[in-house]
């Protein structure tokens, strides 16, 4: 599932990009620039992370291995982290299989001129730790739910919501001042100041506390069923 998530983020984010015929191809867009991968990639994330941590969990429980695993002399917080970590490996790996693209575009930079590495580094930054987020969000689904359909769709509801919903719920300037605040509750602004390369505390602060807040849900989640 792993080899096959990673080879399908790269097949997709190729194919939009370099030969499809619409407004996310770089060579329509007449830029050296990978703004179309780092608009198109969260999207794929937000549906290819849920299906990696559907089965987390709620296999676990569906399958009656869940109560074995609280029988053993296992922590709590080693069985997240075990079900956790090999996520964001294989976000790196996905990621890992797109540097071509910039190698690509190398070849496309006019003579004297160079490619901004830098916003290259913070747009990737930005991914990781988006996916990392979709991870523990799609980890405390699992924990939720009795299956892996219903873990799958509760994810993908909770990612679009904390990465979108907020955003555009701000954009509709329903609530006066306070719509600065609920956008700053949402994914999207924090990564998109990653995407301009600026490498901000405040916004790895914001990822991390998503991180961990999701990931201790789900601690208290597994606590209340043991």
């Amino acid at each position: 599932m792993a080899y096959v998530s990673a080879v399908a983020f790269s097949l997709i984010c190729t194919l939009f990009l370099w030969f499809f015929d619409n407004d996310f191809n770089i060579f329509n867009s007449g830029n050296a620039s990978l703004s179309s991968f780092f608009f198109i990639a969260p999207w794929i994330l937000l549906f290819m992370i849920p299906a990696l941590t559907m089965r987390t969990l709620a296999e676990e429980e569906s399958s009656g291995t869940l109560q074995w695993l609280f029988t053993q002399p296992i922590r709590i917080s080693e069985i997240i982290f075990g079900k956790f970590l090999p996520v964001p490996v294989v976000i790196l790996f996905a990621l890992l299989t797109t540097f071509g693209f910039i190698k690509t575009l190398e070849n496309f930079v006019s003579e004297g001129r160079q490619l901004d590495y830098g916003v290259f580094f913070s747009g990737y930054l930005g991914l990781f730790l988006l996916g990392c987020s979709f991870a523990a969000i799609g980890l405390f689904a699992s924990s939720l739910a009795k299956n892996q359909v219903a873990a799958y769709i509760l994810s993908v509801f909770l990612c679009f919501v904390l990465f979108y919903a907020f955003e555009s719920l701000a954009s509709y300037n329903l609530l006066g001042s306070s719509d600065y605040f609920v956008q700053k509750l949402g994914m999207q602004v924090h990564y998109q100041q990653l995407l301009k390369g600026i490498v901000d505390t405040r916004d790895l602060i914001y990822f991390a506390v998503i991180i961990a807040l999701f990931l201790g849900l789900t601690h208290y989640n597994l606590e209340s069923k043991k």
